[in-house]
């Protein structure tokens, strides 16, 4: 999980224990001591800097050598009091160009003038065109602090994308339409370069995979799972070609990667559910079908969340209790196995999608709060679709029956309360897919990477 490198900054031109005419300090050294450590708390790692901002050169040089601190994702500039505003701006607007985030942050009360130092920045800020997000509200409210905190993940997760790249094996699968992407729109937008490779030499480096490897490979992978891994050659060539994935990922240096899946290898080798499970599970965003939209979409969820994400299809939905069923071609990360269903092997099962077979993965998605969402197109335009929900597990009575109803029971199930007009998430969905992440906090996380992105938030 990301943990954002936070500046933290006081300003405010009645400082260095300037008294107001009833003798209190304009500064409150209390409140920002405690508005500090709620924001440690909360997981941010704060970079102190140690003079109240007042004066123009104490701004250009506290905000310019936060500029050259390369590992910083953002700043937060907390109202200590009143100020000038053109004695920060031009400092702060430098700074902006550096491309980390900028959070105002403003606790209420009337003692100290605080809401009028937060409003005069807030204002220029608007007044110049830069982005940042203004946040008024207590230290005590975890909301509030919530606020801040999703906007610098978010940021972090915005300048960990920058100048990563993602890696596609062989080219579109199952003739999807919705998962396609434009390099130049992907290079523009998040500073991501897509390489392509075929999938040649992930046969050979399968194939080439020594009995040593895979019996180390085995006795890591048995750990994850409740049952014993399969003794056969389909097993085999499945844990070959995850061995391989994670050998080529590496040496080309991909941050994630999606892959054609079949037509192709499930067709000539095996199918890629286990090495897609295991790399999930490894914590390395992917997808399946050569679709990029997922794959960013689990690249997020995963760097974000401290829990390994599933996706699959929205296999159905029932309009009259907002349930949905997310049932994958057996492929799901086995750490999310729930109680009722315990991480087991199966086999993929399909012959029109992959005749060569493979392992896959069969369990049930353990309870837990969390969000649904995709990364897609709309015209040509990115937009993010997400809502929150819960995820559950049927009564062990019922399991089976529940399981039976897709017509394939050994693929991984997760049952889902969707928490929205199911209408509204139906008109706004763009693929077959859905992405499940575990944490309430996604939400907000993934609101505040489109804000910072510029990319359209369907929020349900």
């Amino acid at each position: 999980m990301i943990k954002p490198k936070v500046g933290f900054i006081v300003y405010g031109v009645h400082k260095d224990g300037l008294l107001d005419p009833m003798g209190t300090p304009f500064i409150d050294d209390k409140l920002i001591a405690n508005a500090k450590r709620a924001l440690s708390d909360a997981g941010l790692e704060l970079v102190e800097h140690d003079v109240i901002l007042a004066s123009k050169g104490e701004a250009r040089e506290c905000l310019g050598k936060f500029k050259k601190t390369d590992d910083l994702d953002a700043v937060v500039l907390f109202s200590g009091t009143w100020v000038w505003a053109a004695h920060l701006i031009a400092a702060i607007r430098d700074f902006s160009f550096s491309g980390k985030a900028i959070v105002i942050w403003t606790n209420p009360g009337s003692q100290g003038w605080r809401p009028v130092g937060g409003l005069v920045l807030h204002g220029a800020m608007k007044e110049i065109g830069l982005k940042y997000r203004f946040v008024y509200g207590s230290y005590e409210e975890p909301k509030e602090i919530e606020r801040i905190v999703s906007y610098c993940r978010a940021a972090a997760m915005k300048k960990q994308l920058n100048m990563s790249t993602i890696g596609t094996f062989g080219g579109r699968g199952m003739g999807q339409t919705c998962g396609v992407a434009d390099p130049s729109q992907w290079m523009k937008t998040f500073g991501v370069d897509i390489d392509s490779r075929d999938t040649t030499e992930l046969l050979k480096t399968a194939e080439g995979i020594s009995k040593e490897e895979l019996e180390q490979a085995r006795k890591k992978i048995q750990k994850c799972f409740a049952e014993p891994i399969p003794e056969d050659e389909t097993a085999e060539r499945s844990i070959r070609l995850y061995l391989a994935l994670k050998k080529i990922v590496a040496k080309e240096g991909f941050d994630f990667y999606t892959i054609q899946s079949f037509p192709g290898l499930g067709d000539d080798y095996s199918a890629t559910c286990f090495a897609q499970s295991m790399m999930a599970e490894d914590g390395v965003g992917t997808s399946n079908l050569g679709d990029f939209n997922t794959a960013l979409t689990v690249k997020l969820l995963t760097d974000l969340s401290s829990e390994r994400v599933y996706y699959g299809d929205l296999q159905h939905i029932d309009k009259s209790n907002n349930e949905i069923k997310i049932i994958g071609d057996g492929c799901c990360p086995p750490s999310l196995a729930g109680k009722l269903g315990p991480a087991g092997f199966a086999q993929h099962g399909i012959p029109t999608e992959g005749e060569a077979g493979g392992l896959s993965v069969k369990l049930l998605c353990k309870v837990g709060e969390g969000v649904l969402a995709r990364l897609g197109r709309n015209d040509g335009q990115f937009e993010m679709v997400v809502t929150r929900c819960s995820i559950f597990e049927p009564p062990a009575d019922k399991l089976e029956a529940r399981r039976n109803e897709c017509g394939i029971p050994f693929w991984p199930h997760g049952f889902v309360k969707a928490h929205c007009n199911i209408d509204a998430l139906l008109q706004a969905w763009n693929n077959e897919y859905a992405c499940l992440g575990y944490g309430e906090h996604l939400y907000e996380d993934l609101l505040a990477f489109c804000e910072q992105t510029g990319i359209k938030a369907i929020a349900l």
